[in-house]
């Protein structure tokens, strides 16, 4: 372990996921700090005020690590947005070296990062949050910040073309997205294996506002999956 590796904060550390990783027992490590502002993002601690959280080292998680690893498939490694901090490689290496399958979470801001990580078979998953159709002004309203939409683009592309496991996701927030949104950018991702819809939840978002949104019922967000499922696999015809 170097000093690289101890410059990364680890603000929380859950043992045992069975939803983060779709089809394993994952640890989940948050990294703090974020270089978007989603209106609708639970997470408000890890990107508003990360300070306020105490830290934990690596070495107390690489330790219950050890001692998991006949319960657990792999660590997802999420925030806050991981890719922005410089020394995630050798962070990321602390696990692969001691065998441990990565998962990553991310915004797809940094396709730099995202094309060593994956150079470097240094993750076994990625899931990348695409948060609306690809235009300047869809990102802009759903992100809270001028977004680069070159970059997003470069990492769905180097993501889609990876060999190893991904998975796209879009957080459904009435009133900021539509259906036809959704569909839209299905068309964009086209073609990927999984395109996923998250249910947004109202109980703690970055805006305040958003609590009073009352969420898509379930099967709504079933129905417009298997159209999703159908589109992002090449079969446009329910459309």
């Amino acid at each position: 372990m170097n000093q690289l590796t101890e410059a990364i904060p680890i603000k929380g550390f859950l043992e045992t996921s069975f939803l983060d990783w779709p089809g394993r027992i994952a640890s989940v490590i948050f990294l703090p700090f974020c270089n978007f502002r989603c209106p609708y993002c639970q997470n408000t601690s890890l990107v508003l005020n990360p300070q306020l959280l105490k830290d934990i080292p690596l070495n107390q998680v690489l330790k219950r690590l050890k001692e998991l690893k006949e319960w657990i498939d792999g660590v997802c490694i999420t925030g806050g947005e991981p890719t922005i901090h410089k020394s995630l490689i050798e962070f990321i290496r602390e696990f692969k070296n001691r065998n441990i399958p990565v998962k990553l979470d991310t915004n797809g801001s940094n396709p730099q990062m995202i094309a060593t990580l994956l150079a470097e078979r240094l993750v076994d998953c990625i899931a990348m949050d695409v948060k609306a159709p690809l235009n300047n002004d869809s990102y802009a309203r759903l992100t809270g910040v001028t977004a680069n939409l070159k970059n997003i683009k470069k990492s769905i592309e180097l993501i889609r073309n990876s060999t190893i496991e991904t998975i796209f996701r879009i957080t459904v927030v009435p009133g900021m997205l539509t259906e036809e949104d959704i569909y839209q950018v299905a068309k964009e991702l086209y073609p990927v294996k999984k395109f996923i819809l998250q249910q947004f939840s109202p109980e703690n978002p970055l805006n305040p506002e958003l609590k009073k949104v009352v969420p898509w019922p379930q099967e709504k967000i079933e129905r417009v999956q298997k159209k999703v499922n159908q589109i992002v696999g090449g079969n446009q015809e329910s459309l």
